[in-house]
């Protein structure tokens, strides 16, 4: 009897999980309604935020900054402002970030100006222009994954207790356990799908930012123009100035860099 209960309760929860899985999965890559005059291309920090959420939009002002002598980031993990007249909001918030003394640890600087207003605004936009996956999608993907994944644990969990109950309680053989296999393989058949189709939509673009992004041409801009691109796809592994990298990612990189 209770091998029975325990075999249904496994088929509920893969079953139930699965589902959800499959809901979130389908609202997330639901594209966008259609706007009239909606733009087909993305200003550098727009790229920024779709190809690396808030962090990788500070890091490209970061740089920018840097290049133009706004900004000094030392390989220490050091930041001082240069010029404290910002060019945009997302400048000025960095400024705000590193504070009236004109200087702070640049990993600080970092975290707050990712989590400032600008930034959020600029989320919001993208997020209403059909560009950017919502908070709320990544985070119901993020945890349907979880639930299929503890599904898969209980499943098996449950096949493991049958197995040490005993003879009388079994209530059948092997041929009875093997029924916790389906569940055990639609859970994995569903992880597995969400490995290769769902991982897209919990990046931070939508299908149609994703779109835009990879109609990006940096060899067309000029070098400045090209590098800062390059900076807002990839991130700090486009810069190749150690001394810059360094600053960007620790004092342990400084470290191995000397």
């Amino acid at each position: 009897m209770f091998s029975v209960l325990f075999l249904l309760v496994a088929w509920a929860a893969a079953g139930i999980s699965c589902a959800r899985l499959c809901l979130a999965a389908v609202e997330a890559a639901r594209p966008a309604a259609e706007r009239p005059g909606q733009r087909q291309v993305l200003t550098l920090y727009e790229a920024a935020f779709l190809a690396g959420g808030p962090h990788r939009v500070t890091e490209l002002t970061l740089v920018s900054m840097h290049r133009r002598r706004r900004l000094l980031l030392a390989h220490t993990g050091w930041a001082t402002v240069v010029d404290p007249e910002g060019a945009d909001d997302l400048e000025r918030s960095v400024i705000g970030a590193i504070g009236p003394a004109g200087q702070a640890r640049t990993a600080a600087v970092r975290a707050a100006a990712s989590a400032a207003d600008a930034v959020r605004a600029l989320a919001d936009r993208l997020v209403s222009a059909g560009l950017a996956v919502p908070d709320s999608a990544r985070s119901h993907i993020a945890s349907a994954v979880r639930g299929v994944q503890g599904a898969t644990v209980l499943t098996a969990a449950l096949a493991a207790v049958t197995l040490l109950l005993p003879p009388q309680e079994q209530g059948a053989d092997a041929a009875f356990l093997a029924w916790f296999g389906l569940p055990l393989l639609l859970t994995l058949g569903c992880l597995a799908i969400a490995r290769i189709e769902v991982h897209p939509y919990t990046r931070w673009a939508s299908p149609d930012g994703q779109r835009l992004l990879g109609s990006l041409s940096p060899q067309s801009d000029g070098d400045e123009r090209a590098f800062l691109t390059a900076v807002a796809v990839r991130g700090v592994g486009a810069v190749d100035d150690p001394a810059l990298r360094a600053a960007l990612t620790g004092s342990r990189t400084a470290h191995r860099s000397h």
